[in-house]
């Protein structure tokens, strides 16, 4: 074996786990549930092809709501999620040392270290009528009685933001830590305020790792399943949790095939037109990110 062919073997080799984790884990299972999504069950274990489990997503009211609303929340999630995470990826980039730097990265770090259950389970334990925050405000004299905080749309939002933070703040750390220190000296010395150089420099300069924390943090919120069940309880009413319903709970596995891939198409339409809004390519914010 030549020099050539080693290095072609080696280059196959490094790239296999890789392609096979596309091909197993990806590739495979879509197909394979977008078969199924078009199965039409016309008598007990008998099925035809056709469009009808889709076509009963846009007759039924109550399905496109629940997506709309997924939809628009994933989108609070994402907003909030960059207007908290932009200032700490714009102080750990240009302000923190190389020390505190890299115990800032690991206190963001911390809650992947516990599972999304756990997770919720400590948001229950602050937010519930019997726990800490209730807790504080009948001490402190604000409340004159238990406060019952969870199953609304503001404990989802603080348990999903509190989730996704930190796939927001890396994109945007890595992008501002190429930004030259000069450029926004120039702005000050131009007579531009500290908004004008945020507006004006910092932030088109920062587009791409905002537009790829969004698009990760979008995909993210509209898939997730148990922190809006858990903290939103059975008033959630999530698309995720639908599609859980079709595949357990009526054990309709085409219809929940069909309404997976309606929630991948509408999720990647909304990524799509936030990338022309925002004048980015998904190669160049993949690059500079």
């Amino acid at each position: 074996m030549n020099q050539r062919d080693a290095r072609r073997l080696s280059l196959i080799l490094l790239f296999m786990p890789f392609a096979l984790w596309i091909l197993l884990l990806i590739l495979l299972p879509h197909i394979g549930m977008g078969v199924l999504s078009l199965r039409e069950k016309i008598a007990p274990r008998q099925y035809e092809f056709g469009f009808a489990n889709y076509i009963a997503f846009f007759q039924e009211p109550i399905y496109w709501h629940i997506m709309t609303r997924t939809a628009v929340m994933s989108l609070i999630v994402t907003v909030l999620a960059l207007l908290v995470g932009f200032p700490v990826a714009y102080y750990i980039a240009k302000i923190a040392g190389p020390r505190s730097r890299g115990a800032l990265f690991m206190f963001c770090l911390i809650p992947l270290w516990v599972s999304d259950l756990i997770r919720a389970m400590g948001w229950i334990l602050l937010l519930r009528e019997t726990g800490v925050i209730s807790g504080l405000l009948q001490w402190s004299g604000l409340a004159s009685e238990p406060v019952e905080m969870l199953y609304n749309d503001a404990a989802v939002i603080v348990g999903l933001v509190y989730t996704v933070m930190l796939f927001m703040i890396v994109p945007l750390t890595s992008t501002l830590e190429g930004m030259d220190h000069s450029m926004i000296e120039a702005g000050y010395n131009l007579g531009g305020n500290g908004f004008t150089v945020l507006r004006r420099i910092i932030v088109p300069y920062a587009m791409p790792g905002i537009v790829s924390g969004c698009i990760i943090v979008f995909m993210l919120t509209a898939g997730s399943y148990l922190t809006p069940v858990l903290l939103g309880g059975k008033y959630s009413s999530w698309f995720t949790q639908t599609i859980y319903d079709q595949f357990i709970t009526r054990y309709n596995w085409e219809s929940g095939a069909a309404f997976g891939f309606l929630l991948l198409i509408f999720t990647s339409l909304v990524v799509w037109a936030g990338l022309k809004l925002s004048g980015q390519s998904l190669s160049s914010t993949v690059a500079r990110s």
